[in-house]
């Protein structure tokens, strides 16, 4: 028994460093929400949305915000295992009309608190352009005006362009578009380590894995949900626990029906996009599942040779998860970007996203529950992860996938493992590419559901 409870603290130092892999699941959500989304009459067919600020939407519902936040609380408080109480000081409070606080910062600041947001999050309007669709004679906006982070990465090289309140857009262009805002700096900054005004007050507490020191890490906790570990893990790093996507989901879905149902269709809409993310996250197999293709006996046998003072295979086994991680987000952003910059409308990936074959077969479609992220999104995930560890070892070179040595992503940062791959044998890619479109076509399908549910309220109050 002392061996197995020296062994279950020396495994959390291998959780610890997994814990801190790249906390972006898929590389541009909005690749696959458009294509996902696209063959939707129901949202085809929803009214276009008029585009106003945030603080437009805080000043009409205000009273009415006051209540559902403080709903949301309470539910997250007895729902959310290891939820961080959000402190009373920070519940949303409506600014009085014609008070001096009455101005759009008041506003802005009272809201991000109280959802317990980056408070320097951008929050402007704007849509993303996929590959392939115009810019509808917008203006161009710079990636810095939409996110927080302090260099443009992979996941911001986008074209973004400017909207202006009062016009009109397509419910599927700001689902599309929100859908990646949340990896834009949104959950940055949040805990008491992160060296953050916002994390000193807004009560979460210490980032509980991830590493503190980097910019991006910080939202890992909140776009991550390791629900389906075994126990001993659970007992070794505890910490793995402290997940929150199930409260920013709850959070975004309630303020999406709310915005929807009072004729605040583009706010309904963005905040949908928001919910849609975290989803999406935990699509990712390696969102769901901390040590894919490491099995218990094999990370216990890590662990002893760790305590013996062998340390090398504990850093590779964490550096090994953490390039594949990276390697199939690489793979499938430089194929769908190329296949959509490409016109080819009948790509594999574009065509598992748009597969409606698994979708529930349903009319109304069956409503999304409170226990649907953990226990059939993430489960689904959690499932696959041994089988895409296994199919990425197969099917791509051993330098990127195997070669503790190198750093997917940062030995080579212009790497394009979509060229790579089509260089190689034709057998190891239609492997990989079988697998991808498996992750995706859930993607899609869950993304699908979700949507249709947000669209069972009317839109009108």
């Amino acid at each position: 028994m002392r061996l197995i409870q020296t062994l279950c603290r020396t495994a959390a130092c291998l959780f610890v460093l997994a814990a801190q892999m790249p906390s972006a699941a898929w590389s541009n959500h909005a690749l696959g929400t458009g294509p996902a989304l696209e063959g939707l009459a129901e949202l085809r067919a929803a009214p276009a949305a008029v585009v106003e600020p945030l603080e437009a939407f805080l000043r009409a519902e205000g009273p009415a915000l006051e209540q559902l936040l403080a709903a949301e609380e309470r539910w997250a408080r007895e729902h959310v295992p290891a939820y961080p109480p959000r402190p009373d000081a920070l519940a949303f409070r409506a600014v009085l009309p014609g008070s001096p606080d009455d101005n759009a910062a008041e506003w802005r600041r009272r809201f991000t608190a109280a959802v317990r947001i980056n408070p320097d999050s951008r929050l402007a309007l704007f849509l993303q352009r996929l590959p392939g669709q115009d810019d509808g004679g917008r203006d161009p906006l710079n990636w810095s005006r939409v996110t927080t982070l302090a260099a443009a990465s992979a996941q911001i090289a986008a074209r973004f362009v400017a909207l202006q309140a009062g016009e009109q857009v397509a419910p599927i262009d700001v689902l599309t578009t929100a859908s990646d805002e949340p990896d834009y700096g949104l959950d940055l900054g949040l805990y008491e380590d992160n060296g953050s005004a916002a994390g000193k007050s807004y009560g979460m507490g210490r980032q509980p894995f991830g590493n503190a020191a980097y910019e991006y890490s910080s939202q890992a906790p909140l776009h991550m949900g390791y629900f389906h570990e075994s126990a001993i893990v659970y007992r070794a790093a505890p910490y793995l626990a402290r997940t929150l996507p199930e409260y920013r989901v709850h959070l975004w879905r309630s303020l999406a029906v709310h915005a929807l149902k009072t004729g605040h269709a583009y706010w309904g809409w963005r905040f949908g996009g928001w919910a849609l993310h975290h989803i999406q996250d935990l699509s990712q197999p390696y969102h769901a599942r901390v040590l894919p293709g490491i099995g218990l006996p094999r990370m216990l046998w890590i662990s002893l040779l760790d305590l013996a003072g062998w340390h090398g295979p504990k850093d590779d086994a964490v550096t090994l998860v953490s390039n594949r991680h990276t390697a199939i987000e690489n793979y499938q952003y430089h194929l769908m970007q190329g296949a959509l910059r490409r016109g080819e409308a009948g790509h594999p990936t574009l065509m598992a996203l748009r597969d409606r074959s698994t979708d529930p077969a349903t009319d109304p479609p069956a409503a999304w529950r409170d226990g649907t992220l953990r226990d059939s999104v993430a489960r689904e995930s959690a499932d696959a992860a041994d089988a895409l560890d296994a199919t990425l070892e197969a099917g791509l070179p051993a330098r990127y996938i195997a070669d503790p040595g190198y750093n997917t992503g940062v030995t080579e940062p212009g790497l394009d493992l979509a060229t790579v791959v089509a260089q190689g044998p034709a057998e190891a890619r239609q492997r990989l590419d079988a697998m991808l479109g498996r992750l995706l076509q859930r993607f899609g399908a869950q993304s699908r559901a979700f949507v249709l549910d947000l669209l069972r309220p009317s839109p009108s109050p």
